[in-house]
């Protein structure tokens, strides 16, 4: 009974490691095919569960979601012939994984024909417009032909080409230390001509202020002789009219002010008693 269950056992045994060797399952994210002694039996697997022939067939899988790409910076010339460097990358999935290993085989494989592929489609599109176009208005415009075309180009792979990206534009260093340098000497030229306008400015200000507070202060110094001697004139006129109404009081204020003139600190006069100067004083 022993010696007839043990040849059972082994065929069973052989039988699942068949069956565990015929069957593969494709997940959900992946695409397969089948290679027979190597090559590939031209069906491309769903996901679900596939049989092959065991031992003699074997599966490859391929990822099939969206996979990303990130190039290595370069350098790609402008149409004002600027130098840029690129940091660019690209997201892409297989669609034909049968085409993808017969002509790219895997994933390193692929990327080098998309930096290929991308950069140069990148540089011919950038050599078509100017910097300032590239930063600002067309760079959308830009990336959706650069996609369209390397998505084109690279069919043949078995890739498509979602969407390709610049994540960033920067200036190689040596060209970095020239425009700082160009653009250190704009500033201090403007610097100059705000500065140069600012003094011809302030030398019209003061000349219009001087001139217009020479025409003020001789109006003023004008108008002041005008009343001064309108004042003087009607002192006058009152003066002479208040003295003339009495000629006593005329001669002895006339006296008054020749004494204040002639009797000053430490003077001394010498008159007679028959003089008349002093006879206010009698």
């Amino acid at each position: 009974m022993k010696k007839t269950a043990t040849p059972i056992l082994i065929l069973l045994v052989l039988i699942v490691a068949v069956v565990f060797q015929s069957a593969f399952i494709v997940k959900q994210t992946e695409k397969a095919i089948v290679l027979q002694l190597g090559k590939p039996d031209n069906k491309v697997y769903a996901p679900g569960l596939h049989f092959k022939i065991p031992f003699i067939q074997n599966v490859i899988y391929f990822d099939a979601r969206l996979l990303e790409y990130d190039a290595q910076p370069a350098e790609a010339l402008t149409k004002d012939k600027k130098a840029l460097v690129l940091d660019n990358y690209a997201r892409w999935r297989i669609i034909n994984p049968l085409l993808f290993y017969q002509t790219v085989r895997t994933i390193p494989g692929a990327q080098a024909r998309l930096d290929d592929i991308v950069y140069s489609q990148l540089r011919a599109a950038l050599g078509r417009y100017t910097l300032t176009e590239i930063v600002s208005t067309e760079r959308d415009n830009i990336m959706q032909k650069v996609t369209k075309r390397s998505s084109d180009l690279i069919k043949a792979y078995g890739i498509e080409i979602v969407d390709v990206r610049i994540k960033r534009t920067d200036l190689p260093p040596e060209n970095q230390r020239a425009i700082f340098g160009r653009m250190r000497a704009e500033r201090e030229r403007q610097a100059k001509q705000y500065r140069s306008e600012g003094q011809q400015q302030a030398i019209t200000i003061k000349s219009l202020a001087n001139k217009e507070r020479t025409i003020i202060l001789a109006k003023a110094n004008k108008e002041a002789e005008i009343i001064r001697g309108q004042g003087d004139a009607l002192a006058t006129k009152i003066y002479a009219e208040s003295l003339g109404k009495d000629e006593d009081f005329y001669n002895f204020q006339r006296s008054l002010e020749a004494y204040q003139e002639s009797f000053k600190e430490k003077t001394r006069i010498i008159v007679t008693p028959e003089n008349k100067f002093l006879h206010e004083m009698q």
